[in-house]
């Protein structure tokens, strides 16, 4: 009997504490700003960059470099960055080279760091303009011959604009195939600028994307 009434005395507390620990919150944080040397397209030039480190629970779990997008209030977006070794195969000692990646998606309730995976997203030419949960940028194919506008959406696979807009034509800098796309509000509008005589604005009307021509926008 006494045994009878003492199991689920037990079973009340292990329950409790692990009710206690799944509600646990965890801390996100950054570390402080560092100055770092990362090279350009040809690896001739070496270029500033500011990295810090992310911290979950005051554990190191990524380094990133710009600024947060807050896309909801549990989840945010930041830039990532990493280390590689760029020694050759006959070099013993490793050299370690800073590059820019892709970007991270947090969530501040579980704690989980994942990276979004955009498609044709460049990580050295592209910029990616943030509005909401849609990012728009300037994507590059595989074989670095097209130039892309394209609008996607987290939580989507495949986006929801890939626009063939001519063909690349950076230099040797980060962020050169075309300036950072502009966002408009009531309607969400996204216009990019791949070169000084193209302009393509899009609206984008519940995941479907519309072309405003220059007509309808001179008219406006």
């Amino acid at each position: 009997m006494a045994l009878r009434n003492f199991l689920p005395l037990v079973f009340a507390v292990v329950f409790t504490c692990e009710c206690a620990a799944a509600s646990k919150p965890h801390v996100i944080s950054f570390g402080r700003w560092t100055s770092a040397k990362w090279p350009n397209a040809t690896g001739e030039k070496l270029l500033d960059l500011r990295v810090r480190s992310l911290l979950v629970d005051a554990r190191l779990k990524e380094y990133t470099t710009g600024t947060p997008h807050e896309l909801t209030d549990r989840l945010f977006v930041v830039r990532r960055v990493f280390r590689i070794n760029d020694a050759l195969p006959a070099e013993a000692a490793s050299h370690w080279q800073w590059q820019r990646g892709s970007w991270l998606l947090v969530d501040r309730l579980t704690g989980r760091v994942s990276q979004l995976n955009l498609p044709e997203f460049d990580p050295f030419y592209s910029t990616a303009s943030w509005y909401r949960d849609y990012v728009a940028y300037c994507g590059l194919s595989d074989d670095g011959k097209k130039l892309y506008a394209i609008v996607a959406q987290v939580g989507r696979h495949k986006p929801i604009l890939k626009k063939d807009v001519g063909e690349p034509g950076g230099d040797d800098d980060p962020d050169s195939e075309c300036p950072p796309p502009a966002w408009e509000r009531r309607p969400i509008r996204v216009t990019f600028v791949p070169d000084v005589e193209q302009k393509v604005v899009f609206t984008i009307r519940s995941r479907v994307v519309d072309v405003v021509n220059d007509a309808e926008e001179a008219e406006e």
